[in-house]
């Protein structure tokens, strides 16, 4: 199945010829992770508990642990991400008074292909 090819924060994204780009495979499967964990639930009006809101952490006193556990919560909910191995998940959580930063290293198996995809991002205010 093909979608939009579209990266979190930046505009969509055209092909050689112009035309919006496509993807597909663990591409598409690292995009649809990336998207649900940095929206905020609620953002979809007809799927109010879809997201994870992991920026919503930045400039609060949270802890690596709850992260974690919020990932863990909403990874599962995407079909590219397979049951087995289980993902490793590492979270750190930079702080400088009313800056901080959430950075995220994720590893998981694609279902489809059964490779490992690795997935880093960080979030800061």
């Amino acid at each position: 199945m093909n979608d939009v090819f579209h990266i979190w924060e930046t505009d969509l994204t055209t092909s050689a010829t112009g035309d919006l780009a496509f993807v597909s495979g663990s591409t598409l499967g690292q995009q649809r992770v990336l998207r649900r964990l940095l929206t905020n639930p609620g953002d979809y009006i007809w799927h109010t508990d879809y997201g994870a809101g992991l920026g919503g952490f930045v400039g609060t006193p949270a802890n690596e642990t709850h992260i974690t556990a919020t990932i863990r919560s909403q990874i599962f909910r995407e079909a590219a991400v397979a049951r087995t191995p289980e993902p490793a998940i590492d979270v750190q959580v930079s702080s400088a008074g009313a800056l901080s930063t959430v950075y995220v290293n994720i590893q998981y198996t694609d279902s489809l292909s059964g490779e490992t995809q690795m997935l880093t991002f960080s979030v800061s205010s």
